[in-house]
């Protein structure tokens, strides 16, 4: 039961949860559906405020990551939305409402767009956690200029660790990446390593076995010889092997998880629970292709599922929307 009805300041027809490409894309639509929208920041811009230069983005030739987040950030907010910086402790349901906790401050919803993106996966050795930041890095973007003139490894085989080597190309000396199998990326970046020429150099098949180091990173030992050894010295190790889905959330309101991992949502962005939405890196709808206009896409797809669903059950909301009538969708 609710000790007292909620300030109206406090009362939300959506409560977006992350704001990367897909929670800032579902602020737009949200805003421009009238509805009131609380966007909870989290980390603001999520991966892609990290990302770099950005070429891709249809309609935007070139912008750097952390831009193009600003950008779409500006764009919700002209239509109405509102931010709040901070991290969700806790989400729940009560009388029939979405209750958000950030901080010491309960927010009320008629609906949840969970949007909270993944967690950069880790090489899960000893001492990688102790070194973190002191030699074993995550976001080249952050960390690279650290690394001017200096040798550096990253581990992945991937589009996204394609373009870390790009980025470092612009710092190291030398850069060695480490593919557990082959290289696989898209080809434009691919042809952009190779003009690099000898400071980039290839291992395939290889990873990282043990890090050592005390105080910082020392070297690596890999599982393939290079050069007669397997050792490496390296001032420098970045990993990007992809990322875990932020799932607990979507958890503690009983939403079911496919079999991969990922928060289970149809193609309208549904999740198994009536009410809660889901966008962006939490769900598999795009299976290993992971894009910011996809992202992006599924943002809005859940915001216009969002207001679709206020407006279409607006007899089962609870009591906080039906005493205090917030801007948007009527009580």
């Amino acid at each position: 039961m609710l000790a007292k009805m909620p300030e109206q300041d406090s009362v939300y027809d959506v409560v977006i949860v992350g704001s990367g490409a897909a929670g800032l894309a579902a602020a737009l639509y949200a805003g421009r559906y009238q509805m009131r929208t609380l966007v909870v920041e989290g980390e603001f811009g999520g991966e892609t405020a990290k990302a770099g230069i950005i070429e891709n983005y249809p309609g935007t030739p070139k912008i750097d990551g952390y831009d193009l987040m600003q950008t779409m950030k500006q764009q919700a907010i002209d239509v109405g939305a509102h931010y709040l910086e901070g991290w969700v402790s806790d989400i729940d349901g009560e009388e029939g409402c979405f209750v958000v906790t950030v901080g010491s401050t309960k927010y009320y919803a008629k609906t949840i767009i969970l949007s909270g993106g993944a967690e950069r996966k880790k090489l899960e050795l000893p001492n990688e956690k102790e070194l973190s930041n002191k030699g074993i890095h995550y976001c080249v973007t952050c960390d690279g200029p650290l690394y001017g003139g200096k040798r550096v490894a990253m581990v992945g085989g991937g589009d996204a660790s394609l373009k870390g080597v790009l980025l470092l190309g612009a710092y190291a000396e030398k850069i060695y990446l480490l593919a557990r199998s082959t290289v696989k990326g898209e080809p434009i970046n691919v042809e952009h390593i190779k003009k690099l020429g000898d400071k980039v150099v290839i291992l395939e098949g290889t990873q990282v076995a043990e890090i050592v180091g005390k105080d910082k990173l020392e070297k690596i030992i890999l599982t393939k010889p290079y050069e007669g050894s397997t050792e490496l010295v390296v001032g420098g190790l970045f990993v990007e092997i992809g990322a875990k889905p932020n799932i607990t959330l979507g958890q503690k309101l009983g939403c079911t998880l496919d079999k991969f991992g990922y928060l289970e949502a149809d193609t309208l962005m549904r999740t198994t629970v009536p009410g809660v939405f889901v966008a962006g890196d939490t769900v598999n709808a795009f299976g290993a292709f992971k894009q910011i206009v996809t992202g992006a896409a599924m943002g809005a797809v859940a915001a216009t599922s969002a207001y679709e669903y206020a407006r279409q059950h607006a007899d089962l909301l609870c009591k906080v929307h039906w005493k205090i009538a917030p801007t948007g969708i009527a009580a």
